[in-house]
């Protein structure tokens, strides 16, 4: 079997263009990630998920961000909106909220040919995580997180979604935006490992992660993406054996050209870099230089592969009513 390129890439529209469908039908990377300005209606979304998976050559996961809140892609009519999590974080029974929110959207994302979120977001929520951030979190201490990622992870894999847990080692203590800025989180190891590593401790059965664009300052000085050391805690300390991809590499908070993060990445122990903004020339160039995933890389996305599953049968319109009901009782929110 072809190894796969060690990427994951958007697109630049709601439909390819030559160059890309060269592009990636040459480097056949590992997955694609959606954005809103490749979503205009259902039959165009089947018919760009079919072209990414053509282009490719294998039945490459499409992924997109669907938590709910502020970072919704897949708006009415073609997805129902959802409070931002934290606001569910306290609601009366939290976490079957939890696990309908992931279930019902995993229904609307298959129905689409996406096959991936990336969810669950695992950072807990500090008084000044950054605003970017803080309400897309599940909870703010470790055991409430960690109740409601596994309802998340839950519905995700009864829908027939594979899961994405982020920002691995956590990222609930940075206080600035990645987009934009490098955070820099000065606690100390036996705190982080006691809180937002024990978090993803819990989860590391997954078989996927997204890697944190923030320093964590008593272990090493480079950001954990770029961090051998710290590729090293997340396959070590905190024991996970699946696939790693990057965040966006092409985000602020890393420094160098794109194809240098990549590579760094590469190097630090990432088995994929992510790249979302569908700019053709950064990722040519990002492809030309990581290259197709080596053997350990690709076996562990083979086995994500494996992970993905047949929704199980359930009665859609049962959940739909019992997240409505849900919803009356919550003021600040409306159904779709």
């Amino acid at each position: 079997m072809t190894a796969f390129g060690a990427v994951i890439l958007g697109c630049a529209g709601a439909t390819l263009s030559d160059a890309e469908k060269s592009l990636f039908a040459e480097t056949r990377p590992f997955g694609f990630i959606l954005f809103n300005r490749n979503l205009m209606d259902a039959d165009q979304i089947r018919a760009l998920c079919d072209s990414l998976r053509e282009a490719a050559g294998h039945d490459a996961p499409i992924f997109i961000d669907q938590e709910g809140g502020r970072v919704q892609r897949l708006r009415p009519p073609l997805a129902r909106d959802w409070p931002a999590p934290l606001d569910d974080a306290n609601a009366p029974e939290a976490e079957r909220r939890f696990y309908l929110r992931a279930r019902l959207i995993a229904d609307e994302l298959c129905a689409l040919g996406i096959d991936g979120n990336c969810i669950p977001t695992l950072d807990i929520a500090r008084p000044d995580t950054h605003a970017v951030l803080r309400n897309r979190c599940y909870g703010t201490d470790r055991d409430t997180v960690i109740r409601h990622g596994r309802a998340v992870v839950q519905g995700c894999l009864d829908g027939g979604v594979l899961p994405v847990m982020k920002h691995m080692p956590g990222h609930g203590l940075g206080t600035l935006d990645s987009h934009l800025d490098l955070p820099r989180v000065a606690t100390d190891h036996a705190m982080l490992d006691a809180q937002d590593f024990a978090v993803f401790k819990a989860f590391a059965d997954l078989p996927l992660a997204m890697t944190a664009h923030l320093v964590f300052e008593d272990i090493d000085p480079r950001p954990a993406t770029l961090s051998p050391v710290m590729n090293r805690v997340m396959r070590e300390q905190i024991g996970f054996d699946g696939l790693l991809m990057t965040d966006d590499i092409s985000m602020q908070a890393l420094t160098g050209t794109v194809p240098e993060r990549g590579i760094a990445a590469r190097k630090a122990g990432c088995d994929v870099i992510l790249h979302c903004n569908g700019d053709l020339t950064e990722m040519q160039s990002l492809c030309a230089e990581v290259g197709a995933m080596d053997t350990q890389a690709q076996a562990r996305a083979e086995r994500a592969l494996m992970a993905r599953t047949t929704p199980k049968p359930v009665d859609i319109a049962a959940l739909r009513a019992e997240a409505d009901a849900f919803t009356a009782l919550d003021p600040h929110t409306d159904p779709a």
